[in-house]
């Protein structure tokens, strides 16, 4: 079994001008970033580059409708590398924007396409999040099709990652808060997943004991404490990214990703409607093994002592920062149990695979409706 394997060459930087010193950004890039941090980062150092901006083709996370948009306006640069200087989706965005693509975008999540690389591309986070500049994932959400769908191929690896602290110190305290719980939930599904190995689970239990820390600092000491740790809260996303990349995520994005195509519900605030209670339905399932130490990991940090229904706790720790809400409150209808467990189960298999233990259909189902 292949144990790890890191694509991107990682990179770590002060400043954004310390990046653009080494990468020297030019003629040939394309640079796809917001009007906010090019302001704030780019224009400052009067970089001749050919740019875009992601905020200009709607707000939230990617569509395939969107990314078509943007290929056909980028046709008018000459380009080698993507640059891509942004959040989540502006990375994944640009691992397509790197990719030759010939007809819709759909056609690359459908499986119609085969995806081909044509341009380098440089990954530049700017939350404390999706790990998205290590791995080869990248989520759209399909309009035709009414889903959130994950592309993972050796195609859509940027070539370098790099991790600029100081890039990710204006992020709004909510959009911290996701981006962080949503990479505290990757290192908990790649720890449990079947394809975990030592060195994921190197990765993973550091990234979730550098988020949980720095949690707790910030609970206790109120929300600027955040920028004490902004460092340690990159490199965490970046360490979950890592194991993700190589062991997977599992049931949480797959039942996340049906709310959050159907309501425009953030990522991170997705996952987190999902997280607790997948876990409670392992450990009932399987409550020996790993699940067990995440169990005890988690009691340690909240310091809970272990027969605490830790993940209650944990709850409760994690509500303090980011409220869990019923389903139905993002509009969420009856009916839509079923149809939501029917659409996860023939769309997800990429993610359900990954599962501490196998989930069968009458189980999804029980999720969606103890929260709705």
């Amino acid at each position: 079994m292949q144990a790890l394997r890191i694509i991107p060459k990682i990179f770590l930087f002060d400043t954004f001008k310390e990046f653009n010193d080494h990468f020297k950004i030019g003629k040939n890039d394309l640079l796809v970033t917001n009007r906010q941090l090019y302001a704030a980062f780019a224009e400052p150092l009067n970089i001749d580059t050919n740019v875009i901006y992601r905020s200009d083709y709607g707000a939230g996370e990617p569509s395939d409708e969107i990314v078509d948009a943007m290929i056909r306006d980028t046709k008018k640069f000459d380009f080698d590398r993507v640059i891509a200087f942004g959040g989540g989706s502006t990375i994944d965005v640009c691992k397509l924007l790197a990719l030759d693509i010939q007809g819709k975008t759909l056609d690359l999540f459908t499986g119609k396409a085969v995806p081909k690389k044509v341009r380098q591309l440089i990954a530049v986070p700017t939350t404390c999040g999706t790990g998205s500049e290590v791995t080869n994932v990248t989520i759209a959400e399909l309009k035709e099709l009414k889903i959130k769908k994950g592309l993972a191929s050796d195609e859509t690896f940027a070539d370098a990652a790099v991790l600029i602290p100081e890039t990710v110190k204006d992020v709004p305290f909510e959009f911290f808060v996701n981006s962080s719980v949503d990479a505290l939930i990757h290192a908990v599904e790649s720890f449990l997943s079947p394809k975990a190995s030592p060195f994921t689970d190197m990765y993973s239990l550091n990234a979730i004991y550098m988020i949980m820390s720095g949690f707790k600092e910030i609970i206790s000491k109120g929300e600027e404490e955040r920028y004490k740790y902004l460092e340690d809260f990159l490199l965490a996303s970046c360490y979950a990214g890592i194991s993700l990349g190589n062991a997977g995520c599992a049931a949480v994005h797959a039942l996340s990703y049906s709310i959050g195509g159907a309501f425009h519900v953030t990522h991170g605030e997705s996952n987190y409607l999902f997280f607790t209670e997948v876990l409670k339905t392992y450990a009932k399932k399987n409550p020996a093994g790993k699940i067990k130490e995440a169990a005890k990991l988690f009691a340690d940090i909240l310091e809970c002592g272990e027969s605490c229904d830790v993940y209650e706790e944990l709850e409760v720790f994690l509500n303090k920062l980011i409220i869990k809400r019923p389903l139905r409150e993002y509009g969420m209808t009856e009916s839509q149990i079923d149809e939501f467990t029917e659409s996860t189960v023939e769309n997800q298999q990429r993610l359900l695979g990954n599962n501490y233990v196998f989930l069968e259909k009458d189980e999804i189902r029980k999720i969606f409706a103890d929260l709705f």
